[in-house]
């Protein structure tokens, strides 16, 4: 097959080598291993998944193989020609050299020794690139992130044609490339390399990997240690720092998510290099209780949008792709196989071929998605995300309540707030990240500026917001150094529940937050009680907003609507992104409904107002001259002049709604009242439904467990010990 390159034109012998044998240096070791090949190879049987992924593979490849390579010089940000066509690239890299390992066929090898070739005559007079980011500026991309992205996946495509080189074509591309690339990301961007970060981790493990294929263990040690090779940065320090010792990631499930390719993938390569360094055993195996719990940080397939994230995110994506593979050839755990059929795909290595043959076994079982606490922070003592779910598959409820560290950069004002998800939607909304990836035209696919003005402001969370302003002032470093206290985390028959207090978002300003799944079969489905309590010694205005799903279908106050033209309702702080469409006013002792209908299901939420309140009814999209934000609903409850004040919700699933069959069902809550009594710092929430049924939670809002407490109510004392009592009426 005749080929075009310059670079063949310096090399002498550009015909292909042979396999070396065994005692020469042996290629391919990374995730597909010389072994693994000729197991595959020599396979009588091939399984369905693993043939299909290799038949993708050829479909994508060979469109390549007749042509030129297109490696243009770049200049377009993210989403931009240049920017995709280079990540195209490394896909080809790869794909070609698993395809030349697997198939054996020259083509493939000759396919991606040219591009190697064309890139390697190019790389070194490259300078930064032309629409560089400030911080972190790539040659082939606009950020070097994307260019350790691009060498992870690289390398691994010439781990695998390496025994089909010549000498001279070796020299060529390490030397014009790979070593050039691996320098330029190491000790050329120390600001990055050495910052425990997920930016850092695509770093070190792209500059790790290149070392076992390079033969250069220097880049191997200061992949592991940080540059410095003491150990105050690297791999090392970021399985120590990054990650709780429940497998939580400080950024958040869809940072998680993206930063797990790389600390799996490079561990998989350290294992297969020096197993005597027992990498998946470190921190009682931190890097497969990652996986596991970035899997069950998402519901219906979907990741939990907090923090930076996309709400595209999910199971499928590749990087779950290589932890759920990589994790279930470890472990042998057969949930793990129904994660990767969901994901309908296969990777093209020995741990793919593994879970292949073991689906083609029908030795899938179902993941085991349940309710748990996962502890944040290094040492499990900044906070804790809880997951409440009703029912063992992810389709039914979800009940996440966020009282987690900041999670740098990325994380956001939002301290105790929470989510909620029914019937294979998400009902209690959380915004996520205000971006469009790799869309050049929506700000080069950056951050918008709208994710610091609306995204990461307090306002857009449902949690408690303080005269309008955000937690810390906004200022996420002030952030990192606090984070909320968790009070109690129970699951039971009747009731689950969790808690949570926080005492540095707003100076002067304590607040807790009890969350409680009451199982009560006067309701249809599970309720939600949520109980925010606040105290403070100077008074303020309290915010408490919740953003929902659906059409609203009954209010059971009379509105102030503004239907001719709409006002903000603030100026800053987020605020300035909010329509005010309608208001009510509700008095204390009153309790007010708002229903609402998604998909075939209602859903009403009930306010006990404590106190004078107003119900402000708001839309995202003021000062949006760019149609940046999406046009989503909220409520926001609103007291005024208050010192101390308890905020009591229910929200409650019913009914169901039928249009093909034109019928509807219980559309109307089964709520007749809420009530609430205090004791000192302790609260008795009294719910009653339509038949009569009457349940009262007991809330101490102390965490001490031998503690005692007492509560005076209409209906006599109740007493109970540690932090909350359920009391069936």
């Amino acid at each position: 097959m005749a080929r075009l390159s310059v670079m063949l034109l310096l090399v002498a012998g550009a015909t292909l080598g042979t396999v070396l044998n065994a005692a020469e240096r042996v290629h391919p070791r990374l995730l597909l291993t010389a072994d693994d090949a000729a197991s595959i190879r020599g396979a009588e049987t091939i399984p369905p998944a693993f043939a299909e992924a290799i038949t993708s593979a050829r479909a994508t490849t060979d469109v390549f193989l007749d042509g030129i390579p297109d490696v243009p010089v770049p200049k377009d940000a993210g989403g931009g020609y240049t920017h995709e066509q280079h990540k195209r690239n490394s896909v080809t890299l790869f794909n070609a050299g698993m395809l030349y390992q697997l198939t054996g066929e020259a083509a493939y090898a000759e396919l991606a020794r040219d591009i190697l070739l064309a890139y390697a005559a190019m790389y070194p007079d490259l300078p930064e690139h032309p629409k560089k980011k400030e911080q972190t500026p790539g040659k082939l991309f606009w950020q070097s992130l994307n260019e350790s992205v691009w060498l992870l996946t690289s390398i691994q495509g010439y781990d695998a044609i390496w025994p089909a080189l010549q000498p001279g074509e070796r020299q060529a591309i390490e030397e014009g490339l790979l070593l050039p690339m691996a320098e330029f990301l190491s000790v050329g961007q120390p600001q990055t390399f050495d910052k425990i970060h997920n930016h850092g981790t695509w770093a070190v493990a792209a500059v790790g990997m290149a070392g076992y294929v390079l033969d250069k263990p220097e880049l191997v040690e200061q992949a592991l240690y940080g540059l410095q090779k003491d150990g105050s940065a690297g791999f090392m320090k970021m399985l120590d720092d990054l990650f709780s010792p429940d497998g939580y990631y400080s950024e958040g499930p869809y940072y998680q998510r993206y930063a797990l390719m790389p600390f799996v993938v490079f561990a998989k390569a350290i294992q297969q290099n020096q197993p005597e360094r027992k990498i998946f055993e470190y921190r009682d195996g931190i890097l497969l209780k990652a996986v596991q719990t970035a899997i069950q940080l998402s519901y219906a397939g979907y990741f939990f949008p907090i923090n930076d994230a996309l709400k595209d995110k999910g199971l499928n994506t590749v990087e779950l792709a290589y932890g759920a593979s990589i994790a279930f050839g470890l472990s042998g755990d057969t949930g793990l196989l129904d994660i990767i059929r969901r994901q309908d795909r296969v990777l093209l290595t020995g741990d793919g071929f593994r879970a292949a043959q073991a689906l083609d076994a029908g030795l899938a079982t179902a993941f085991d998605f349940r309710s748990m606490q996962l502890r944040d922070g290094p040492n499990g003592d900044h906070g804790a995300l809880s997951i409440l779910r009703n029912g063992a598959r992810s389709g039914q409820q979800a009940l996440v309540f966020k009282a987690t560290s900041m999670g740098m950069g990325h994380g956001h004002f939002d301290k105790l707030s929470w989510l909620f998800y029914d019937n294979e939607h998400e009902i209690v909304t959380d915004y996520g990240a205000a971006r469009f990836l790799n869309v050049e035209q929506k700000f080069g696919g950056h951050y918008l500026p709208e994710n610091d003005s609306w995204a990461k402001q307090t306002v857009a969370h449902n949690t408690l917001v303080v005269d309008e302003t955000s937690h810390f002032g906004g200022d996420w470093k002030v952030g990192e150094e606090y984070y909320p206290v968790p009070l109690a985390f129970s699951l039971g028959e009747q009731v689950d529940l969790t808690a949570a207090s926080m005492s540095e978002a707003y100076p002067g300003v304590e607040f807790a937050r009890s969350l409680a799944v009451l199982k009560d079969p006067a309701f249809v489905e599970p309720a939600i009680l949520d109980v925010v309590k606040v105290q403070s010694e100077s008074r303020h205005q309290y915010d408490l907003p919740l953003y929902f799903q659906g059409h609203i279908t009954f209010v059971s106050h009379p509105l102030q609507a503004n239907t001719e033209s709409l006002p903000m309702l603030g100026r800053k702080n987020g605020y300035q992104h909010l329509w005010l469409r309608a208001r009510a006013s509700v008095k204390a002792g009153e309790q007010f409904r708002a229903t609402w209908l998604l998909d075939n299901r209602f859903y009403s939420w009930t306010v006990l107002a404590t106190a004078d309140m107003e119900v402000l009814f708001t839309e995202i999209g003021a000062t949006d001259p760019n149609f940046n934000l999406r046009r989503e609903q909220g409520l926001i409850l609103r007291v005024k002049d208050a010192a101390h004040h308890t905020f009591v919700s229910v929200l409650e699933p019913h009914g169901e709604y039928n249009g093909a069959r034109e019928f509807t069902l219980d559309s109307t809550s089964k709520l007749k009242s809420l009530s609430r009594s205090s004791s000192d710092l302790a609260d008795v929430i009294r719910v009653v439904t339509e038949d009569g049924s009457t349940r009262s939670l007991g809330i101490s809002w102390d965490a001490d467990p031998a503690s005692q407490h007492r509560v005076e109510t209409g209906q006599g004392p109740y007493r109970w010990s540690g932090f909350h009592q359920l009391y069936v009426d």
